[in-house]
């Protein structure tokens, strides 16, 4: 048999007739690259893409923020974050309102330099918001390693880490329909490949690991609507993930975080898909544990996006009183949030 074009690859996509694929990918970024290659116009109407609980920002309970926002009105406490999390809303305000109404707040680009300013500010307790999924727990548990190290006692992080396989196990049961996976790339290339083998066997469906490319992506949901009705691993990013994962990354997160319960936005809490900071290092937390509370906004449908149940466009606060530059629920805020790439791109 002939090896297709891309070309070819391309026309079958869209011409595709057989029945409805729908496919998830839990990954921001792959979320941003579909809608930056505007790949859905690429594609048979039976052939329907649907953004996971794959951005960190999105997923964040609102107890997260408004402790965060609680910490940043003590006098003696700064805290510092990363991106988009500052513009969250928790149950009455964001971490920007909070500064804005003279909170302490602090934007940081590297994570190690938040340990230098704990270093620099001995007089201030520093609460760095760890907030996010496998890719970025190794992150985290280096700055520990760090402020260890140096014997940095005035650095604190506010943990809300999430791990993948139980929320994808959660989604299928729960929200249904899903015929493939885009398997996210960042966090296989720290657990490997392997890690999705269990749950595609169990729950009879494909994974493929995919980059971030417009033509890789292609070749992934190809590769998905070619293998619907079955189980099975494809790794399509062999020069960044492998099976095993980066196994000296794990060990250090290993050392300072063991499994734990978490909460999901609209989600609830899930069994097994967080990290928690492990007791001999409790010293370093700054009150994560407890915190499950999540009130959504009023007219927010973000737990039913998060989940395939509608599109952002269905719910009806979208494009109207929820805007990127006035969102109101946390997938209209992030770069990677699902409501936020449909409207940056036009999508409906």
């Amino acid at each position: 048999m002939a090896k297709l074009s891309f070309e070819d690859i391309l026309d079958e996509l869209k011409n595709y007739d057989g029945e409805e694929v729908h496919i998830m990918e839990v990954c921001g970024t792959h979320t941003a690259a579909i809608s930056e290659n505007g790949i859905p116009s690429m594609l048979s109407p039976k052939i329907k893409l649907i953004s996971g609980p794959g951005c960190p920002v999105c997923v964040t309970v609102t107890a997260v923020i408004d402790k965060l926002v609680e910490l940043s009105m003590d006098d003696n406490t700064v805290v510092l974050t990363f991106g988009d999390l500052i513009r969250v809303k928790g149950t009455n305000k964001s971490l920007a309102d909070a500064k804005a109404d003279g909170g302490h707040v602090r934007m940081v680009y590297s994570p190690m330099e938040t340990v230098k300013l704990a270093k620099e500010d001995p007089s201030k307790t520093y609460v760095f918001a760890a907030i996010g999924f496998e890719t970025t727990t190794p992150v985290y548990a280096m700055v520990l390693e760090e402020a260890v190290k140096d014997g940095v006692k005035n650095l604190k992080l506010l943990t809300s880490l999430k791990t993948m396989p139980e929320v994808i196990r959660w989604v299928v049961k729960n929200g249904g329909g899903i015929d493939g996976f885009i398997a996210p790339g960042h966090v296989s290339a720290v657990t490997g490949s392997d890690i999705f083998k269990e749950l595609s066997d169990e729950l009879g469906i494909p994974f493929v690991v995919s980059g971030f490319e417009g033509k890789q992506l292609i070749m992934t949901i190809y590769a998905l609507v070619n293998m619907k009705g079955k189980s099975g691993i494809k790794n399509f990013y062999k020069n960044v993930v492998t099976g095993q994962g980066n196994v000296k990354a794990m060990e250090v997160v290993n050392k300072y975080f063991e499994v734990s319960d978490a909460s999901w936005r609209g989600m609830g809490k899930i069994k097994g898909s967080g990290m928690i900071l492990r007791k001999e290092y409790s010293s370093y937390d700054a009150g994560s544990f407890g915190l499950d509370e999540d009130h959504m906004p009023p007219g927010c449908c973000c737990e039913k996006v998060l989940v395939g149940k509608i599109k952002p466009a269905e719910c009806p606060l979208f494009g109207k009183s929820c805007t990127p530059d006035n969102a109101h629920g946390a997938c209209m805020v992030s770069t990677e949030g699902s409501c936020y790439n449909y409207f940056v791109s036009g999508r409906r």
